[in-house]
Parts: structure tokens; sequence; C-alpha cells
């Protein structure tokens, strides 16, 4: 019988989530709707549905949307093909990747003008990845899996360097590191790990909250690799977990024979997504105590472009 649910801290949006938020907001506020929006402004559901109420259109190919239009870029980042089909098109370009796949970005640059074979640790057709590679195609090798970086090679003579996906398991991408550092003795690695503070943060976090808990239950969309990861984290530390979207999702077996329920939710999660699991995991079980586990405190903040704030106050 449930016992105690424990919330794991920190969860929920990152910096990068909520300057794309924010930027989009802006953008409805400056130039008013339609905005479109090339890809999901983030992978949830919930967060996209109320733009598209608010008059913003989301497409994949830049094709499709109207010469002279304002675009937003979301957050996981686009290529600079993507970046010239825009301006091809004479598109009010509005950028809202998250500086930390910017990041990415610029050290995949810098290593191509040195020469190097970068590769990518990442996963196929993940819109991140497709943008961060974009970069520079003819120079950069994805690498998915353990098997991937035996078997990987690269042009003779080349310098290899390495980048990798901001959202990926901590513990995944050490193993798949390991391997190209045992073939390639002199690999390039950036100066500060790719993986965001936020997806390490949240990673950690669940593996505390696996110490505690029976159950563990990830708030997210199945789209969002940071919240499919955060669930193999809870697995891969012994405990049963989930990743579920909609309160309709909770089942009554998690009342009836777990005493320790923990929950999280993935970076790209609005908090009233977990508020409306809570209240379906605890109904008729008011006496049941929420607690917090908070492993880390975060105060990381990107600030909006200026001129985009500037635009939308005089409106």
């Amino acid at each position: 019988m449930l016992e105690r649910v424990i919330l794991a801290a920190p969860r929920g949006f990152c910096a990068g989530v909520s300057y794309a938020i924010e930027v989009l907001d802006l953008a409805l506020k400056a130039y008013g709707p339609p905005v479109y929006m090339r890809h999901a402004i983030v992978h949830n559901e919930h967060v996209v549905r109320s733009f598209e109420q608010r008059g913003v259109i989301f497409t994949e190919e830049i094709s499709e949307i109207p010469p002279g239009s304002t675009v937003v870029f979301s957050a996981h980042g686009v290529s600079p093909a993507v970046r010239q089909e825009a301006k091809e098109r004479n598109l009010r370009v509005i950028d809202a990747t998250c500086p930390l796949v910017s990041k990415v970005h610029r050290e995949v640059e810098r290593f191509a003008e040195k020469g190097y074979h970068i590769l990518y640790i990442g996963h196929a057709g993940h819109v991140e990845a497709q943008g961060t590679m974009g970069h520079a195609p003819e120079q950069v090798t994805l690498v998915q899996t353990v098997q991937d970086a035996e078997q990987v090679q690269v042009p003779e003579g080349n310098p290899v360097a390495v980048a990798t996906q901001t959202t990926l398991s901590v513990d995944e991408v050490a193993q798949i590191l390991a391997v190209l550092r045992r073939r390639f003795p002199n690999l390039r690695t950036p100066p500060k790990e790719d993986i965001c503070y936020a997806t390490t943060n949240r990673q950690n976090a669940v593996k505390r909250l696996a110490q505690v808990s029976d159950l563990i239950l990830v708030v997210g969309s199945r789209a969002s690799s940071n919240s499919n990861r955060l669930a193999e984290v809870a697995r891969e530390a012994g405990v049963p977990a989930y990743l579920l979207l909609e309160s309709e999702q909770v089942q009554q077996e998690w009342r009836t024979d777990y005493r320790v329920v923990g929950i999280t939710s993935g970076a790209s999660t609005p908090e009233s997504s977990v508020e409306a699991i809570i209240g379906e995991l605890l109904k008729g079980q008011d006496h049941v105590p929420v607690e917090t586990l908070q492993t880390v405190t975060e105060d990381v903040v990107f600030l909006p472009p200026r001129a985009l704030v500037a635009n939308a106050q005089r409106t």
C-alpha cells in the first residue's frame, strides 16, 4: 500500500526549455500570430498545444512557411542549410536554440576547420543530432552505441574528435567514450562535456531517488530524449520505472503494490503535468505525504535577445 511519494529535485523545465518558451512567447507579442515554428518548440505535447491555441504553426519544413513570415527555431537547433533556406525565403528568423546546443555547434565547426573527423555520439533522426551534424556533414560520423564505437571507421590520416548530443545518458556516453579512447588514443574531446548540466542533474537525482523508492514515475513525452533516459537510468538502478504524460495513465497497482513511489519529470515537462499525475495517484489517499528529495540547486538562466524583448514591449 502506498505510504509515501517522493519528488526528485531538480526536475522539469531546464534553463534551455524556459528560454525557448520565453523567446516564442515574446515573438508572439512582438509580431503577432501567425508565428511559424520549425519543429516542436520542445518535445512535450502540452506545451505545443498551448502555443498552437495562441496562433503558432508548427512545421518540419522551411519550404512550407510563406515567404516573409516570422519563424522561430526550436530549442534543439538547426543546421546552416536550414538557416540558408530561411534566408532565401526572406523569413524573419528568431533563434530559440538552447545556448548549450549552440556550444556544441561551435565545437563541431572548430574541429572541422582544423581538419578533424568528428565522431558524434547521438541518436539517429533526433532533431538535435540532425542540426549538429549539419554543421560539418562531410566530416561527421554518427555513433549511437558501444557496438558502433567498436566498429566505426574514420578516414585514414585524419585526427579524430568527439561531440555529443546534450540529452543522452551520462553512463551510456561514458561507456561509448571509453571504447573510442581505447581505439583512438589521440581522441580530442571538448574542453567541457557536451551533455548539459540539467540532463546530468536530473539523471543523478533519479539515481538518488532509486535508492529510496520502490517504483519511479517519469512524467514526460515519449518523444523526449531526456525523459526516456531518466526512465532508463531508474531501471538500470534496479527500480521499475514508467514514462507517462497523462493522469489517465496512472495504474491502480501503483497505489496498492508499492510503498514508496518516486516521481521526476523530463526537462521539457511543465510542472502542471507532474501535479496532475500526483493528484491522480493520491485519489482517495490524502493522508499519504509528498516529500522532496533535493540533490542540487540549479540557478542557470538564459536571457532572451534584448531586441526581441524591446519589440515585444513596444506592442
